[in-house]
């Protein structure tokens, strides 16, 4: 089967990118609290269940992989770029990375208590995200969680020059309430919502979360 063109430019703008982007955003964390919030909610969410399984699906160098584990669950990171995972297995010798990629996840049915993807869906075109999510819902046991976290608005924007390297890259934009609806098209069920103010530092749009759940079978 070919591979997306978007995905081979996806890649290589990762592997490009690597090792500078992890020593940027190490600590990023520290400085958002909501961002902190939204995991801790998801993590106390999937604890408080009898799960710890979860999955961060494009984990970049695993610093949100690793969050995950501080907060009790065992997590571990799946990226679709080699030199990604490469700088998560180096910074995070302790947790499990693997590459692969969003849209055929090479995990068994119904494993996962929970999945996270932080900011990982921005670069799927939004045509192909009901596969993405439908991906998202044959790996979770009933009662798993999603959380995602995207950069709120409409359309895409190209990146030529990131982490001070130039790149070729697609992130798109995403309308919370369309994403929402995808979701629910996907047999998932959102149950919270937070879209918050650009940071007035760095980020220029709003940011959106959203957790949903895989319902229960009847």
């Amino acid at each position: 089967m070919t591979e997306p063109s978007d995905v081979h430019a996806t890649r290589a703008a990762y592997n490009t990118v690597a090792a500078d982007y992890a020593g940027l955003l190490r600590n990023e964390l520290d400085t958002k609290p909501f961002d902190r919030a939204m995991l801790g909610t998801f993590a106390e969410l999937v604890r408080s269940s009898g799960g710890r399984a979860v999955a961060d699906i494009g984990c970049g160098p695993g610093r949100i992989t690793a969050y995950l584990n501080s907060l009790g669950l065992a997590a571990f990171g799946i990226d679709l770029s080699p030199e990604m995972v490469a700088v998560a297995r180096r910074d995070h010798p302790g947790l499990q990375f693997g590459i692969g990629t969003m849209e055929a996840l090479e995990i068994t049915d119904g494993t996962l208590d929970g999945i996270v993807a932080w900011y990982s869906i921005i670069h799927t075109p939004p045509a192909r995200l009901p596969r993405v999510f439908a991906e998202f819902n044959r790996t979770l046991l009933d009662g798993g969680l999603v959380l995602l976290a995207f950069q709120a608005g409409d359309g895409p924007r190209h990146l030529d020059f990131a982490y001070g390297h130039e790149i070729d890259l697609d992130a798109y934009r995403l309308q919370p309430e369309r994403i929402s609806e995808l979701l629910v098209q996907a047999g998932l069920v959102v149950e919270a919502q937070l879209l918050r103010e650009p940071d007035g530092k760095y980020e220029k749009t709003r940011q959106a979360y959203l957790l949903a759940r895989k319902p229960a079978a009847a």
